[in-house]
């Protein structure tokens, strides 16, 4: 008589049948079963207004799950259904309590059907037996995501409640508890196929167009399924560090027919960039904010006490992911969260701690303090492969870059310059000529200096990549190109390749490197050519030195991509 049910055993249906799964353990929840719901951040209708007179602050107060209604039949999409099976029989003196775990009163949010609507219902509030016969009908839906473990950590227990008046000949109370989880948001890994591309529409910037182009050449060379996306936004200059102040993920609940309902999410980089409480952050970072709508959500954490010299880490250059895998017992089907942290030199912790709840993607953390930039894209990238593991790494070599010169001057080609046509740009932003022949590169003391020490560095990056994965040398491949010093730190002499967007499994967008030319044949193309062909890829070369390449960026910097859902469920995953 007290049977409260959820979508126990995910088939995105809630069975009220005798003896139905939806029934059996009920109140635990693993990777075999167990309800699922979702933080209604999005904005179905799209009535979360945008302009540049709101604030930071205001922008994100604003979601479907910011009210106490329902946004139209696409928001009914968006929770997580509850009901009580029927009790004909109840007792007039019947009545029944529904409650949530207590403290996530302020976390979740129900509603119960009454009259053909879905309203607002507080947990506690006394049912009659007129309820309890025709069986209740309740949503469920999270108002926010999981952002610290220690307060939230993703689950609520769902009670049914029923007692009887005593001196009736049922008087008794039963509880009936169903335990659900909220989807935490995962992060994107290449294995994914890129659907939208999204780059900055620099404006007034003269090598913007043609960089915008051979984004789209390559985008559509890759066949993704949406228009390359130009971001512009009104406001500050335009910020072409694309990859940096937003990031692309997803939440997901099951539904019926074996399918996912999708949130997509956009992380706003927690780059705090003005001196304000109301409006600290990066401003192109606003982008989530325009993105937000049907199925969409944005999401933004930060710190301002966060120490403003560690601020580059929160660019989401340095927050990649590396693809699924199994190591031993331990199996990490989304992969896990790729990041340049050590207890010196950080990103934000809110923001971090926010990553790191989310659980389904542990994070693996390597020194990049040690790069003027501090990226993790910056030396690595991973593709997907046709083989038992499925993907690969690249991983950036100056030692390699310095044995191809060294092979050309044994061969009598010491003279033939590199960076033809391209400039350098001093304080005063100066052009002067980069060419430079080989001899004169391997003589300069300040670079060959800098790539070994680079090479020691990428070294202790890839062990603990080696460790975390146990990735095998035969899935390694070298990525060549040298670094030099600029003001203690270490950044790309030549255009980093590995820096590279990857749109599909035969596409990737690489910076040119504007290598040396042998019988005109640009040696660094042809390594890397050489490389990736055994796996199917096709390269499509962007020249980004002016844009990008100059100003210690690349190709993956100056880019972002939304990228198709994983057929892995994450509730599946342990974890």
């Amino acid at each position: 008589m007290v049977d409260l049910r959820a979508d126990v055993n995910r088939d995105g249906v809630v069975d009220l049948s005798p003896g139905a799964a939806d029934d059996v353990d009920e109140d635990t929840w693993d990777a075999t079963h167990g309800a699922v719901f979702l933080a209604n951040i999005d904005d179905d209708q799209k009535q979360c207004p945008y302009s540049n007179q709101l604030s930071d602050v205001q922008l994100a107060k604003c979601n479907d799950a910011a009210d106490e209604v329902i946004n139209g039949d696409d928001d009914l999409l968006d929770l997580a259904w509850l009901k009580s099976v029927p009790w004909p029989q109840a007792p007039d003196t019947a009545t029944a309590t529904v409650t949530v775990t207590l403290g996530t009163e302020q976390y979740v949010r129900l509603f119960r059907e009454s009259d053909g609507a879905l309203l607002d219902f507080a947990p506690g509030t006394t049912l009659d037996a007129a309820a309890l016969r025709s069986g209740l009908v309740l949503a469920i839906e999270a108002r926010d995501i999981v952002r610290d473990t220690a307060k939230w950590d993703g689950y609520v227990d769902v009670s049914l409640t029923v007692s009887t008046a005593p001196g009736t000949p049922s008087n008794q109370i039963l509880t009936d508890t169903v335990r659900l989880r909220v989807s935490p948001v995962m992060l994107f890994h290449h294995l994914e196929k890129a659907e939208t591309v999204f780059v900055t529409d620099a404006k007034g910037d003269p090598d913007s167009p043609k960089f915008q182009a051979d984004i789209v050449a390559a985008a559509n060379a890759a066949g993704t399924a949406n228009p390359v996306y130009k971001v512009y936004l009104n406001r500050g200059y335009p910020d072409q560090w694309t990859q940096d102040f937003f990031e692309n993920g997803y939440m997901a609940m099951p539904a019926p027919d074996g399918q996912q309902h999708v949130i997509r999410v956009a992380y706003r980089s927690a780059n705090i960039y003005h001196n304000s409480t109301s409006n600290p952050l990066r401003d192109y970072g606003r982008i989530v904010y325009l993105l937000r709508g049907k199925d969409v959500a944005a999401v933004q954490e930060y710190d301002l006490k966060s120490d403003p010299s560690m601020d580059t880490l929160n660019s989401f250059g340095n927050t990649e992911i590396i693809p699924p895998y199994t190591l031993g017992d331990e199996s990490f089907p989304l992969g896990r969260l790729f990041r340049g942290s050590v207890p010196s030199f950080h990103p934000d912790k809110a923001f971090s701690k926010m990553l790191e709840s989310q659980k389904v993607q542990p994070p693996v953390y390597v020194d990049t303090s040690w790069l003027l930039v501090g990226h993790v894209d910056e030396t690595f990238t991973f593709l997907k492969v046709n083989s038992p593991r499925g993907w690969i790494v690249l991983v950036n070599d100056p030692a390699l870059a310095r044995q191809m010169l060294e092979a050309e001057v044994a061969k009598g080609n010491g003279d033939v310059t590199m960076f033809k046509g391209q400039y350098w740009y001093d304080d005063n932003f100066d052009p002067y000529p980069a060419e430079v022949s080989i001899n004169d590169v391997l003589a300069d003391a300040d670079v060959m200096n800098e790539s070994a020490s680079a090479a020691v560095e990428v070294a202790a990056q890839l062990d603990i990549v080696r460790g975390a994965t146990g990735i095998t040398d035969a899935e390694i491949v070298r990525v060549p190109y040298l670094h030099e010093p600029f003001d203690g730190y270490s950044v790309a002499y030549q255009p980093g390749t590995a820096n590279m967007l990857v749109l599909s499994d035969s596409v990737v967008a690489v910076p040119d490197p504007h290598g040396p030319e042998i019988g005109n044949v640009d040696i660094f193309k042809k390594q890397m050519e050489d490389a990736l062909a055994p796996y199917g890829y096709t390269i499509r070369w962007v020249d980004d030195w002016n844009l990008y390449h100059a100003l210690s960026g690349e190709v993956h910097c100056g880019t972002n991509a939304a990228r198709s859902i994983p057929e892995q469920r994450w509730w599946e995953s342990g974890r």
